[in-house]
């Protein structure tokens, strides 16, 4: 993936985070457990703060407060290696919808990887190596909810 410009990515990754955003709203919305609805919702205000993070370096070239971020190790269990892409229908099955979440966020993973490795500006590479962290957290959650899913379905 080749860009112009540095305004380029933002807005690449503003689009990218703007449907993920809508992916985890338009899921809650179908959803009928108020505990998984929660959490969707709460998946889709997480893509709302990235999006700003991220309008936020395009204006202003830098983001409030990234600089006290804490990293941290985030064991990739590599689920989603063995999952294929789903496409989001509506009533979808609960082991569906996490396949589906595990692989966005796999490809969110990748991406900012990929952002991470091509931006020059210290700002920006600092902004993409939080949001992988962020993704890897969000991807590590996915997969630990569908193992644990699956166990309880005796699988």
């Amino acid at each position: 993936m080749q860009f112009e410009n540095l305004e380029e990515i933002f807005d690449f990754a503003i689009e990218k985070e703007k449907s993920a955003r809508e992916f985890y709203q338009n899921a809650a919305k179908e959803e009928s457990m108020s505990g998984i609805k929660e959490m969707l919702l709460e998946f889709a205000d997480e893509e709302r703060k990235h999006m700003q993070m991220l309008t936020e370096m395009k204006n202003k070239g830098a983001v409030k407060g990234i600089s006290s971020y804490k990293f941290k190790w985030i064991p990739d269990m590599k689920r989603s290696n063995y999952l294929h892409d789903l496409e989001f229908r509506p009533g979808m099955p609960y082991n569906e919808l996490l396949m589906m979440a595990i692989k966005n966020e796999e490809k969110a993973l990748q991406l900012y990887n990929e952002l991470l490795a091509q931006a020059d500006a210290q700002p920006a590479h600092e902004l993409f190596k939080v949001l992988c962290q962020e993704e890897a957290k969000h991807k590590l959650k996915f997969e630990t909810m569908y193992d644990d899913y699956m166990a309880e379905m005796g699988d």
